[in-house]
Order: C-alpha cells, then structure tokens, then sequence
C-alpha cells in the first residue's frame, strides 16, 4: 500500500503546517543595524554571540542570507528568529537584506528578484561585510566567515561564494577566492534549469533573470550550478519531503560539481520539507546549526 503521508493532499497539508511553524515566531530586533549603500533594503542586522557552545574566543561569523522566491513581500524579518537562534548558539550573524520584486511601489510585488540589483547588493554587502563586522560585532573573528541562506537566499550564498569564477565580463566578478571557511546552502534554487523545468516558486528563477528572453544570455552570471568548481567547501542541506524546492534541483548542483571536479556535501533529512530548516522549533533547524559548526569551528 502506498504510504498515507506521500499522498498529495496529506504532503501539501504538511507542508503547510510546516510554514505556519516557521512564521508563528515572533520577528526579533537585531543588536545592531547598519547600511551598505543608500537604498532602504542596503542594510544589514547584526545578532552577538550569546551562547557558550564551541570554542572559546572570537566567535564566528555566519552571513544569512533569507528566502523568499526574491520576491518583496518576503525580507529579512521573517528569517530573524532563525539569525537568533544561531547566536544563541555561539555565532555572531549578519543578516543581509536586499533589493527584491520590481522598483517603485506601483509595481508587480509579485515578481521575482531585480537585475541587476539583487546581485548588485549581495556583491556589495559581502564586499563591506569585514569592516562593518569588526565595528558592530566586536567579538566576532571575520576571518572565519561562512554563508548560509534559505532556498532563494541559499542561491544568493552558493552565488556569492562563486564570484570568483564569474564570466570575465560580469562586474561582481573578484579576482580571488572570497576569505569563506564554507558555505550551508539550504534547499537551495541551485540549478537554474532544473528549477524552471519544475516550475519552482512559480518560475521564480526566470523571472530573477529578467523572462523568457534574457534567461540564456543571464543564466551564466547567476545560476550556481555553471559556476564550478569554487574551492570553497560547499554542504547543501535538503529536506525529502520539500515540495517548495524539491530534492531534484539540489541533486543537480552536486551532480555538476562532481562533472566539475568538486565534491559537495548533501545532507538529506527524512520527514522534512522546506521551511523546518529555519525553524528553531525544529529539529532539522538543529542540524543546519550542526554543518554551519563543522564548517566555522
């Protein structure tokens, strides 16, 4: 017989219940703010390190980087219990708000991302982040740095820890390997065509990207999995039963690095759908604090 919780009904009602979990905690304020450009969405909130798990002395520190399709109705706040949550655990945390949807306040809130401007902040926030650690999180060591962020957010990691193997002409490009100690994408859209082929978050991707016309061209600035192999140690995590972005697209990206030379860890949870992840009711959000601690310790 079939297993009762596969069924679709049963898998969308989870689902949903897992959603309404991950939004029931109430926003927490940061210690700290500060802005990277003059733009509103420029900003970044900084969360000190309050536990006492891991070694002593400076505490590491983990970028966030939040979901939420790069549509603008979704920013940082809905992602604040979870920036909590890691510094309860001994991390010092930036949580990096960007550009998303269209410009204006008469636009379509509902379209996914803005080029080039997403890129243009998450370049430019990572681009500044040391300087501004060093002022609002002073107990933080900056040298040890890795990036974590959730389905959209888990792209814009993996993007900005590939920065370095940019097309010539792309004006993100570095001429370096960013100073990461890792990267913890979490059901990340992490494979462009995968993801439109699915039809992730309501194609989601192509319209980050511009539409239908300008995806060819755009795709090889932005989609994680034509920018391999990084160098830099790369663990995604995925739960099984994420009907958001499904395990498929997150398989894609570890099958291309492979092509490329470049092994990516994949931690799978059973049970576990898409938002858990940054749950801290959750037990899957306990394991994602486990894989950033293997990487930043």
């Amino acid at each position: 017989m079939p297993d009762a919780a596969a069924e679709p009904g049963n898998a969308a009602a989870r689902a949903a219940a897992e959603e309404k979990s991950a939004f029931s905690h109430p926003a927490v304020d940061p210690d700290g703010t500060a802005a990277y450009g003059d733009h509103p969405d420029q900003v970044i909130d900084f969360y000190a390190p309050r536990g006492a798990e891991g070694p002593s002395g400076p505490a590491p520190v983990v970028v966030v980087l939040h979901g939420g399709a790069w549509r603008a109705p979704y920013d940082r706040r809905h992602v604040s219990p979870f920036a909590a949550f890691l510094a309860r655990r001994g991390f010092a945390v930036a949580s990096v708000e960007y550009r998303r949807g269209a410009e204006g306040g008469t636009a379509d809130r509902s379209l996914a991302g803005r080029w080039p401007d997403t890129f243009d902040d998450v370049a430019a926030a990572l681009d500044v982040l040391p300087a501004l650690v060093r002022e609002h999180l002073p107990r933080a060591d900056a040298r040890r740095t890795v990036l974590t962020g959730h389905s959209a957010g888990g792209h814009l990691a993996l993007w900005a820890a590939a920065r370095h193997v940019l097309p010539a002409d792309a004006p993100w490009r570095i001429d370096r390997p960013a100073p990461l100690r890792g990267v913890v994408a979490l059901a990340p859209i992490a494979d462009f065509e995968v993801a439109q082929k699915l039809e992730v978050c309501g194609g989601a991707a192509g319209q980050l990207l511009g539409g239908d016309e300008w995806f060819a061209e755009r795709r090889p600035y932005a989609d994680p999995s034509l920018l391999l192999p990084t160098g830099i140690a790369t663990t995604l995590v995925q739960g099984r039963t994420d009907v958001d972005v499904p395990q498929a697209v997150a398989e894609a990206y570890a099958d291309a690095a492979a092509r490329a030379g470049e092994v990516v860890g994949v931690t799978l949870l059973e049970d576990v759908g898409h938002f858990p992840l940054i749950d801290p009711a959750a037990d899957a959000c306990a394991v994602v604090a486990e894989e950033i601690a293997q990487l930043a310790w």
